[in-house]
């Protein structure tokens, strides 16, 4: 008997408004209330962070073996963004018994989901298919048990060994899947090798060439970091890695350690900051192990931790975390008797730290080494050592290595030549993640220049796109502006559009409560906040970004438009709404994330909107769409047995105000079928939704 447990049906922050502790608690409930089950079944999730909280709360909480499954897109995606390779890593970190995937798709759709996964774990998989997609007008799967079969048994050269069914199979579809497999040869999935990488939920860095640990979110030496942590200035921090990403960071080091404040506090805080604003995947830096728990708890993905060293006592506090939460590590050559001098001493201790992290179960390529930069200032030899100590252990030992670049140059003048030689030492000696601040353009341009020339940067393509607009050398002002890639964007240029994009709500809320000074609130709407909106809206259909960060450009719009009618309040000036509109999940129908998707687009698009819930009586949408003179309706089901509502409540929509439109949206319903029951349009997803809004309500 399986314990069966399915996605909470609210949004997890920074998507919605509940928190990962409280989506704990609540399976930790259901775990604990299904503890006479053999198994626990955790499938048909789109969210990671709902996930890892749901397969927290089973192992924490049981000892019984976990199954997880997700819902994937045609994309490779879950709807929220979450990358296929993103959850294999992250769900098999944190000690899932097999991974796979269920519902969403027909078998031959879930093919290349479920290849791609093989090539992330090392778990069983597992599939549980759709019998494809019903027919609205009917209801019945289009897929039959043959044919359902023989899709079915091509996962088996995949290594696959669970198998099942999702919506509109039966008994037939199964068991001619059974009878087809029984006869089908499964390979063992053996010796798979899985790259080095880590991830947050949307976006997965592969440690194959060089990657920047951008540095300046840690309060070594950077007294404006230090008076923000002490004001809990959460802005100030955001904006530090929305400059280092754009300047070319593919992870971010986060430090929150200084006297005087919560450090645990502090950190859980910033790493969620960080987690709403983008897909950027983090090393957590902390030399406290109940902070670096707290972290990895609530970090959404595989992160990096920073770091373990040689003492025992780190040995024993930091590499059981590392294991429990699936993450990386970086290993510190240190011990109790400090920073060895000769490279063969740092070696012995990276062996020594490889070999207790293995025997943890920590694999081989998640240990990165860092061989440690002592200051040429002091100790010249040491750059030497640290170099043939990086050298020894990338070649012998066969680990990706990290190091703290500009410690080399302290107290020293030109600072920035001398740690921008060593890099390209380093880099030189197979240097894999530099930690430097890359908003100094010459470091930066190192690590790029590196790339191309040995190879890593195909036909040059991230190397001219960082530098084809650079100003020529005669028109720059200094070395440093013809140095500074275009796509550098100063604070003192940050406009509204660029906090919309990179959500920075409160930035966004201040530049909007400065332009009201000077520019009329429905200029500022029409012309900046919608424009940006839409702009966002557009990548998002293209796929160049995902949900999470559609809704956080969306909250910076809602939080402008907060000012805008707090502005105009004041003023004595009619508040700020672009119109009415209701929306509503059919009766019958529990199923409302996507409407809640679509409420959120909306109220940041300046729209007011009446949420009537799930579930919603027939009669009370018509009624409300009535009472408040509302031009737009709209309507959402998942369930093929609740299309028969969805036309009822059209149907009394229609005769309550015939002049207002229905829009309608959800997994079972296409166009036609929305033609057919009477609905004015169809929206595939929010964005279309709040394309109808500004067509029927302006």
């Amino acid at each position: 008997m399986a314990l069966d447990i399915g996605p909470i049906g609210q949004l997890l922050e920074p998507l919605g408004t509940l928190t990962f502790e409280e989506a704990y608690d609540i399976f930790r409930e259901e775990v604990l209330a299904g503890q006479d089950a053999d198994l626990i079944v955790i499938e048909t999730m789109t969210d990671l962070y709902e996930t890892k909280a749901a397969l927290l709360a089973a192992k924490e909480n049981s000892d019984k073996p976990v199954i997880c499954t997700m819902t994937f897109e045609p994309n490779l995606r879950t709807f929220t963004g979450c990358t296929v390779a993103s959850a294999a890593m992250t769900l098999e970190g944190l000690g899932a018994d097999a991974v796979g995937v269920n519902c969403s798709l027909g078998p031959d759709e879930l093919f290349p989901i479920v290849e791609e996964m093989a090539k992330w774990t090392t778990l069983p998989l597992v599939v549980k298919p759709n019998a494809g997609l019903p027919d609205p007008v009917t209801g019945e799967y289009l897929v039959d048990p043959a044919e359902f079969a023989q899709a079915v048994v091509k996962f088996a050269q995949l290594g696959v060994t669970v198998y099942g069914g999702c919506c509109g199979t039966t008994p037939e579809h199964i068991k001619a899947a059974y009878d087809l497999l029984e006869e089908a040869e499964i390979p063992r999935r053996e010796n798979i090798e899985i790259p080095a990488a880590v991830c947050s939920a949307s976006e997965v860095v592969l440690i194959d060439q060089p990657r920047i640990i951008g540095e300046r979110i840690n309060p070594t030496g950077k007294k404006r970091f230090k008076a923000a942590l002490q004001a809990n200035d959460m802005d100030y921090i955001l904006d530090q890695a929305v400059q280092q990403v754009d300047a070319g960071a593919d992870l971010l080091d986060v430090n929150v350690g200084m006297p005087g404040i919560d450090e645990k506090g502090m950190m859980i805080r910033t790493v969620k900051a960080l987690q709403s604003i983008g897909g950027t995947p983090l090393q957590l830096d902390s030399t406290i192990p109940a902070v670096m728990e707290a972290a990895l708890r609530v970090y959404n993905g595989k992160p990096i931790v920073n770091s373990v060293n040689g003492e025992e006592a780190s040995l024993q506090n930091i590499l059981p975390l590392v294991k429990k939460y699936g993450a990386a590590v970086v290993g510190l050559t240190l011990d109790e008797n400090g920073i060895p001098k000769k490279a063969a001493d740092r070696f012995a201790i990276a062996k020594r730290i490889l070999d207790r992290a293995t025997a943890l179960g920590i694999p081989k390529q998640d240990v990165y080494i860092d061989c440690l930069t002592l200051t040429a200032s002091a100790e010249q030899d040491g750059a030497r050592e640290t170099l043939e100590a990086l050298h020894r252990v990338k070649t012998e030992l066969g680990l990706k290595t990290v190091l703290g670049v500009s410690n080399i140059s302290f107290g020293l003048p030109n600072r920035e030549a001398v740690t921008r030689t060593f890099l390209t030492m380093a880099l030189e000696n197979g240097l894999d993640l530099p930690i430097i601040n890359p908003n100094i353009a010459s470091m930066a341009e190192a690590v790029r220049a590196f790339r191309l020339l040995r190879g890593f940067d195909v036909n040059c393509a991230a190397f001219v796109e960082a530098y084809a607009n650079m100003p020529t050398a005669t028109a720059a002002a200094t070395p440093a502006a013809a140095a500074k890639p275009a796509a550098e964007k100063a604070p003192e240029t940050l406009d509204l559009p660029y906090a919309m994009s990179h959500g920075l709500k409160n930035e966004g809320a201040k530049i909007t409560a400065q332009l009201l000074e000077t520019t009329d609130a429905m200029e500022v709407v029409n012309e900046i906040l919608i424009p940006a909106l839409d702009s966002a809206g557009k990548l998002f259909e293209q796929g160049k970004i995902f949900l999470p960060q559609l809704i956080q450009t969306a909250s910076v719009a809602q939080a402008a438009f907060e000012v805008i009618k707090t502005t105009l309040i004041e003023r004595n000036a009619a508040p700020v709404s672009r119109g009415e509109i209701v929306l509503a999940t059919v009766k019958g129908d529990i199923h409302d994330i996507g409407k809640n998707i679509v409420r959120v687009l909306l109220e940041n698009y300046g729209y007011t909107v009446l949420d009537l819930g799930r579930d919603v009586p027939c009669q009370l949408v018509a009624d409300t769409a009535k009472e408040h003179g509302v031009k737009l309706v709209g309507l959402s089901a998942l369930m093929t047995t609740t299309l028969g509502a969805m036309e009822e409540t059209i149907q009394l929509v229609k005769q309550s105000c015939p002049d207002c439109k229905i829009v309608v949206g959800g997994a079972v319903l296409t166009a036609d079928y929305a033609e057919k029951i009477g609905a004015d349009f169809y929206a595939k997803d929010a964005m279309e939704t709040v394309a109808v809004a500004k067509e029927v309500v302006g």
